[in-house]
């Protein structure tokens, strides 16, 4: 015998039915395509790590506009590394990079729009971001992360009734956060407001622009640069997970870099290192 529906579970189903009939539809054509799949563009005669600005070499070359607090934190991550240290940065120990170093986007990115929300998806460690593009306002209390949390909303810029820039703003910020390998600092406070400006190229469909203006209380005015990303040209490229834990020969312990030997010892990254404080484990005898 078949089972009967309950009045109220009817109800329920009717109201859904009713909710989603009434519900706007997403009108995809007003939103531009991004699909597929993006990777930075290289800038010529630039090797190693991308940096902040991408037409510029990292660390010193950056040319950030430091106060003198923190271009001496600058020139203190240069030394240890040049000692064999790593200086300020963390990402040889698969710290996630955080905004805004993640849109130097070091694998793949993938975008995702939807009314409400743009999902931005990184091969890199697979990182997440979200702009919320609700309509909401800043909440009383930001959980705090190392992407932080953005706000941002759609923009018809010349008027022909289809978005075609995402604007937005993001704050929120927790952890050391710096903007390449050489350790170009943020300030330690977290309060870094970024605006970001993203578009397409009006010649090149294929070709992703993204202004972003740094305020960070490390430098003495805002500090803006555009980085570009080109859209891979097959219509279903290969995503390459890059899990950055795997086989990774560094360890960080406390505040201090080590390396690990091919028989799974702990080495000094630097001549004279000290090593790790093993006061909880217990002496072997004599």
């Amino acid at each position: 015998m078949p089972r009967r529906l309950s009045v109220g579970f009817i109800a329920l189903i009717a109201s859904l039915v009713v909710t989603c009939a009434n519900a706007p539809a997403f009108d995809e054509a007003k939103y531009p395509d991004w699909k597929g799949q993006w990777s930075r563009v290289p800038v010529a005669g630039l090797k190693g790590n991308p940096s902040f600005d991408p037409n510029k070499g990292d660390g010193r070359d950056q040319q950030a506009p430091l106060t003198p607090e923190y271009r001496a934190i600058l020139e203190a991550s240069i030394a240890d590394q040049d000692a064999g240290g790593s200086g300020r940065d963390r990402d040889f120990a698969c710290y996630p990079p955080g905004m805004p170093r993640m849109m130097n986007v070091y694998s793949t990115l993938e975008i995702v729009v939807l009314p409400e929300t743009t999902y931005l998806l990184f091969g890199f460690l697979h990182d997440i971001r979200r702009i919320f593009t609700d309509g909401r306002e800043w909440p009383e209390e930001i959980e705090l992360s190392p992407e932080g949390y953005s706000i941002g909303k759609w923009i018809d810029s010349d008027g022909d009734g289809r978005y075609d820039t995402l604007q937005g703003e993001t704050r929120g910020f927790r952890g050391l956060r710096t903007l390449d390998s050489m350790g170009l600092p943020l300030h330690d406070d977290n309060q870094t407001i970024i605006k970001e400006r993203i578009y397409g190229d009006r010649a090149n469909k294929n070709i992703l622009h993204n202004e972003i203006t740094l305020i960070d209380n490390a430098f003495t005015r805002p500090w803006t640069v555009t980085k570009d990303y080109r859209r891979a040209p097959q219509a279903r490229p290969v995503w390459r997970e890059s899990k950055c834990v795997e086989d990774n020969q560094h360890a960080l312990i406390g505040k201090e870099h080590y390396f690990l030997s091919w028989d799974g010892l702990l080495m000094p990254s630097k001549k004279g290192q000290a090593a790790p404080d093993l006061r909880y484990f217990e002496k072997p005898a004599k």
